[in-house]
């Protein structure tokens, strides 16, 4: 399965964005889909997680009273609404799925990243 996430662009600091992450293939295997996203310098980070069955949700504190993340099982996809973003929210952002199981499945063993997509906020 690929990923394909979309809908970063250029903002202004306490603007809003909806990015996108469609999958290529229906897949009922996936534990969950993520957003990760990397600074210039710094290493990939987590950013949200929701589950692909039942309506669990998992946050990084940075982001977690900012963005919310939802899926549309129907489409394949995932999205990451980000509201009043910040100049530390530029990366880019990459959406992964993964096909762990249990209660901590969100927090490792992520696959088919998908390109990324650019968000920059500038103030």
């Amino acid at each position: 399965v690929q990923l394909q996430a979309s809908g970063g662009g250029l903002v202004q600091t306490g603007d809003s964005l909806r990015l996108s992450c469609i999958a290529s293939v229906p897949t009922r295997n996936f534990a969950g889909l993520a957003w990760f996203r990397q600074a210039p310098g710094k290493d990939r980070e987590f950013v949200a997680a929701v589950a692909w069955s039942g309506s669990s949700k998992y946050y990084a504190d940075s982001v977690r009273s900012r963005f919310t993340i939802s899926k549309d099982i129907d489409k394949r996809s995932i999205y990451l609404q980000m509201n009043n973003l910040q100049s530390e929210d530029t990366a880019v952002y990459y959406c992964a799925a993964n096909f762990g199981a249990g209660a901590d499945w969100w927090r490792a063993g992520y696959v088919n990243w998908g390109q990324g997509t650019q968000v920059t906020v500038s103030s």
